[in-house]
């Protein structure tokens, strides 16, 4: 039950702008932002599930592209044995080769960014749809885009629409302070966006964020971890990857 926020801009000298927060089982392990895939994903740089080898979000900065993974339900019939994680198709994404037809998958929103234009593939086990996205702001969630049914979104949407993105290297402030702001509800209230899932049947929490600015020839991203599994704490200390990322600090989980 991951968010994202994205701005489109009106224009395609402009940034694409996205502010991205993962929820996950705090046990399952992860690497932090970094270049983790060899060959064919060399020059990618995203956070990897360690488990099942994909990504969450992945960024390919010389091609301008970025994907960010959401899961969503599905009503597939499909046995699990003949399922494959949907990490593999953000890596996909971002190397140009985007899901079609039939995914063998359950289901998901997967936000696919190219310089300034954007879009949402939708697989819910019966077809696949996508959603290009106008310029403007806008929120995902586990279900449609801008979903008004979705009290996060019908509670913070025009709050983030009316956080202006800045100029200069903290242009993600304005949104940042409205997590902040929206972390003073509890985690389990449904309208959380710093969230504990688990009231709602799922072993999710909120664990960490990413801020993109995308344009077609570079994506900046930065990282930040929460203070604990959906407790935002002292906020975000939001960084760019290391070039070679430390082998001690490789692999992260809540479960150490």
């Amino acid at each position: 039950m991951c968010t994202v926020v994205i701005r489109v801009p009106e224009s395609d000298d402009e940034s694409t702008r996205v502010l991205a927060i993962r929820d996950e089982d705090p046990t399952r392990p992860w690497n932090p932002l970094g270049r983790w895939w060899p060959e064919p994903h060399d020059g990618v740089i995203g956070v990897r599930d360690a488990r099942a080898g994909g990504a969450w979000l992945a960024a390919h900065p010389e091609t301008g592209r970025l994907a960010v993974l959401l899961n969503r339900a599905d009503v597939s019939t499909r046995p699990e044995a003949e399922l494959v994680s949907r990490g593999g198709l953000v890596l996909a994404s971002v190397t140009g080769r985007s899901p079609s037809a039939d995914p063998a998958t359950h289901g998901f929103n997967l936000l696919e960014v190219a310089g300034a234009r954007a879009r949402v593939l939708s697989w819910d086990g019966a077809g696949l749809r996508t959603t290009e996205l106008a310029p403007g702001t806008h929120m995902i969630a586990h279900d449609d885009v801008d979903d008004p049914a979705t009290p996060r979104i019908a509670r913070w949407l025009e709050d983030f629409r009316a956080a202006h993105p800045e100029g200069g290297e903290r242009w993600f402030a304005p949104w940042t302070r409205v997590l902040a702001l929206s972390a003073d509800l509890p985690p389990t209230d449904d309208r959380a966006i710093v969230r504990d899932n688990r009231p709602h049947g799922y072993p999710t929490l909120s664990l960490l964020a990413c801020v993109a600015s995308v344009s077609s020839d570079a994506v900046d991203v930065r990282y930040g971890e929460l203070a604990g599994p959906g407790q935002w704490g002292a906020g975000l200390d939001l960084v760019r990857p290391a070039a070679t990322p430390s082998t001690s600090d490789a692999t992260r989980s809540w479960s150490r």
